[in-house]
């Protein structure tokens, strides 16, 4: 495990702060953690599926993407969801690649969807499996109001091309970082099942933050290290600063 979370640390400006920790840790707080858990699993799906959206297939392959994900967001936007229902419907396929056409405005258009399709059918996965994990518990799923994690990075997104979308893969690449990081720390005071669970996902949320950082450095075809540079003290001061809101990417929580 230290051999996978070794290039996370180096990557990632800061450790999450012990009273983050601390405050995870308490069973209370677990229910609130699991659903957050939930709805980042679907933001992360939903991200990159508008990066590839807007920069890597054609307008018809978009229709495909969109139908994909239609029963993940019928389920979180329907006030009358059920998740048995929802777990136990028919999955017909949920590897569309092969039917997705690259377009031709970006070079590198291809291996931005083949990646991000990968990304979009972990985060699907995960997702499920958190679901799955809050049924056996009795915990309903929610919605929940988003951080100010995710905001405050896009907050200092460069708004010209290809710089938009060097700093979108770069911020990316910090959340999924992130996550890794918070699981591996959080995994150990947990119950058997959720430790378990949070350290299955390590592998998957290690290489999809390589993926969004080889993107960004192919995208911009030069040397980008300043600007993660830059990205990595944002990310830290969102991690190390007081934070009113409680939830898997927030700051150190206020006592």
């Amino acid at each position: 495990m230290q051999q996978l979370l070794a290039p996370i640390y180096d990557f990632l400006g800061c450790e999450t702060p012990d009273a983050w920790i601390e405050r995870a840790k308490k069973p209370e707080q677990l229910t609130e953690l699991l659903i957050d858990h939930c709805n980042c699993e679907l933001k992360a799906a939903q991200t990159a599926m508008f990066m590839i959206r807007k920069y890597a297939i054609d307008k018809q392959s978009s229709h495909i993407l969109l139908a994909w994900a239609k029963p993940y967001e019928d389920f979180v936007y329907n006030k009358d969801r059920n998740i048995n229902q929802f777990l136990q419907r028919d999955v017909k396929k949920n590897d569309i690649t092969a039917d997705l056409v690259p377009s031709e405005k970006l070079a590198i258009s291809e291996d931005l969807m083949i990646k991000m399709v990968r990304l979009i059918k972990e985060e699907f996965h995960h997702f499920e499996q958190v679901l799955q994990i809050m049924s056996t518990r009795n915990i309903e799923y929610r919605n929940m109001r988003a951080g100010r994690y995710a905001k405050g990075l896009m907050s200092h997104v460069r708004t010209f091309e290809p710089a938009t979308m060097v700093d979108k893969l770069i911020i990316g690449a910090f959340i999924e970082a992130r996550s890794c990081e918070r699981f591996a720390k959080l995994a150990p005071h947990l119950d058997d099942e959720l430790n378990r669970f949070y350290v299955s996902l390590l592998r998957s949320e290690a290489r999809h933050y390589q993926d969004y950082l080889s993107l960004a450095r192919d995208v911009a075809g030069e040397d980008i290290s300043e600007r993660i540079a830059y990205f990595k003290v944002q990310e830290a001061e969102l991690i190390l600063s007081d934070d009113e809101a409680f939830c898997f990417h927030s700051g150190s929580p206020v006592a």
